[in-house]
């Protein structure tokens, strides 16, 4: 209600200051002044004011000079014009409501957070640890990997990230929900030598990615 009335006040504001600027032709004088008055007229309903009654110019009728059944018509076209504006906001504001919804229904409703402490895995050289999420019933993998750069020495490649090595898995909506099973992969790429045991200088090879090992685990 606060919000509301503060905006309907700004808009009085700026209108006013048209007004008395002197600078705009009469036909759009005579319309601006219809929309300040029906704005009043808006904001005294639903702060549940008293309707004030007014003429086609927006010039509040003098009830010693008007006529009983003329204020009586003129109060219900007045009424009427406020109520329809109420079912116009009402309705706008369904609408937006509806849309909230529908594009809340359609993002993520949950999310998974990760932690990785550490990798327990000899592997002799360095390595890539890929994390993601898998779906063994539709035999694929339904999120991106979450990487972490392993080096030779078993700490992470990027030693800042020390013990801050967290992720959160977010692209899962509604139907991750009623999938049956979810499971957890966790791939380790070994980045080096061909042959692990490949002494050789002469062939010795750098930077080749090779499948090293897997583990998972699973839930329904």
């Amino acid at each position: 209600m606060f919000r509301s009335v503060r905006h309907m006040i700004y808009d009085l504001i700026e209108w006013r200051s048209q007004i008395l600027s002197g600078t705009l032709p009469q036909d759009e004088l005579k319309e601006l002044k219809k929309k300040v008055t029906a704005k009043i007229d808006y904001g005294n309903r639903i702060l549940d004011l008293d309707l004030v009654v007014r003429d086609e110019d927006g010039n509040i009728l003098d009830p010693e000079q008007t006529s009983t059944i003329s204020l009586f018509r003129a109060h219900e076209i007045a009424s009427k014009q406020v109520e329809e504006r109420l079912q116009e906001e009402k309705s706008q504001k369904q609408n937006i409501d509806i849309n909230r919804q529908a594009k809340f229904a359609a993002t993520p409703s949950f999310a998974l957070f990760v932690n990785l402490k550490n990798v327990v895995c000899k592997i002799g050289e360095d390595a890539e640890v890929l994390m993601s999420l898998y779906d063994p019933l539709e035999s694929k993998f339904i999120s991106e990997n979450y990487l972490v750069r392993w080096s030779s020495c078993g700490l992470p490649k990027d030693i800042d990230r020390l013990h801050n090595l967290r992720a959160v898995f977010t692209d899962l909506g509604s139907k991750d929900l009623k999938r049956e099973k979810i499971s957890f992969v966790c791939q380790i790429v070994r980045v080096g030598r061909m042959e692990l045991r490949d002494n050789n200088t002469r062939k010795l090879t750098s930077g080749l990615r090779r499948p090293f090992g897997v583990a998972g685990t699973s839930a329904g």
